[in-house]
């Protein structure tokens, strides 16, 4: 890991740069991007940055049904799949430069389809994963672990689902609301907090290995790393 920014240590809550994508399908190694978006919360000021992209190639009529985004539509107005991957990249890094937390939900999905497309994108600061953390804090409870649902159960607004700004705002205020209420996630290093996380998401994933297992099932497939897999 890249140690050359002073980035402050402890998480602060209030201070959060919340990220996500709407792409072309659900697997990350295969997966192009067709939008993206970064929220910067800092205290009371909110910015807001939104990239439509052409993905390059043609949009599943499934990934359209989720997000709305249309093939047409993008090869008309989206920008250079490239370019926007980059700013994506440079803006996540400013971030970190600035000592925001970066939220993700499912960072295995998101940050794994930006090292794929740029390799150079490592993890050098602090990330937060609403859905890593509510697997390990209930896990027993029975129900769909999405973004909607998680929203439903601790009462965070989510204004438009699958809109990559409102998937990305919504995620900062359940990060902000766990942040507050998890010790294990306000320690005074971050690099322990995304090593939790990591820990967490390992454990959960093989019991999730050992489950298919003992199903007779396949699970070569299934990722442990986190927040980005191995490609």
């Amino acid at each position: 890991m890249t140690t050359d920014m002073q980035l402050p240590a402890a998480i602060d809550r209030n201070r959060l740069l919340a990220f996500d994508l709407e792409t072309t399908g659900p697997d990350p190694r295969t997966a192009h991007v067709v939008s993206s978006a970064i929220i910067s919360i800092d205290g009371p000021t909110k910015k807001e940055r939104n990239w439509l992209a052409d993905p390059g190639i043609p949009i599943p009529e499934g990934a359209t049904a989720v997000h709305g985004i249309t093939t047409a539509h993008a090869r008309e107005n989206g920008r250079p799949h490239a370019d926007v991957i980059a700013e994506t990249v440079e803006a996540i890094r400013r971030g970190w430069r600035e000592g925001l937390t970066l939220v993700v939900f499912n960072a295995c999905y998101d940050l794994t389809i930006l090292r794929r497309w740029d390799p150079s994108f490592e993890i050098l600061g602090p990330v937060i994963d609403p859905y890593v953390v509510d697997r390990a804090v209930d896990p027993y409870r029975k129900g769909k672990r999405t973004l909607a649902a998680l929203c439903d159960l601790h009462g965070v607004r989510l204004e438009s689902a699958h809109e990559a700004s409102a998937d990305a705002l919504a995620a900062a205020r359940l990060a902000w609301k766990m942040l507050g209420g998890n010790h294990d996630l306000s320690g005074p290093d971050w690099r322990e907090v995304n090593a939790q996380q990591a820990r967490w998401h390992e454990t959960r994933q093989r019991d999730f290995v050992a489950y298919l297992e003992r199903c007779g099932k396949d699970s070569s497939d299934v990722n442990t790393l986190w927040p980005m897999a191995a490609l």
